[in-house]
């Protein structure tokens, strides 16, 4: 019995002492969405150039923001290096309408939008339609969200 009355009485202590250590710092997710590689490995200068979406070579490899980005030739990969803000996708690459309402999605390569010259990813072809919904006000609620979301 008396053991038991030890046990209880250290539970009921424990919370009030953890709040006196220092706090832990969770990871902070990437600025990039990355599975490996930047966007799931797709060209993303080819969303822009030739409306869709083509995978990206090893070989044409560029180091951008903490992450690899691939790109089909190397004229893209070189068109990226001279202003990755013009082609990366808005919010890293995460899904563009989770990001609207506060929270991180990965994104596949078929569900995209660019809209006033700037890419969108989606999680999935839903996603897409309800982001295609009302695009300005997602993107207004996903920037008011960015980068808080990230951790």
């Amino acid at each position: 019995m008396l053991t038991r009355r030890r046990t209880l009485g250290l539970l009921t202590v424990a919370p009030a002492s953890t709040a006196l250590l220092p706090s832990v710092a969770l990871a902070r997710e990437p600025e990039v969405f990355q599975n490996p590689v930047a966007v799931n490995a797709i060209d993303p200068v080819a969303y822009f150039k030739q409306q869709k979406p083509v995978p990206g070579q090893a070989a044409h490899a560029r180091r951008w923001n903490g992450a690899e980005w691939r790109f089909a030739n190397e004229n893209n990969a070189n068109t990226f290096a001279a202003n990755p803000e013009a082609f990366a996708p808005v919010f890293g690459g995460y899904c563009a309408f989770a990001a609207s309402r506060g929270y991180l999605a990965p994104t596949i390569p078929e569900a995209w939008t660019l809209y006033e010259d700037k890419l969108y990813l989606n999680a999935s072809l839903r996603a897409q339609e309800l982001w295609l919904r009302d695009v300005p006000g997602n993107i207004a609620a996903g920037l008011g969200n960015w980068p808080g979301i990230l951790g």
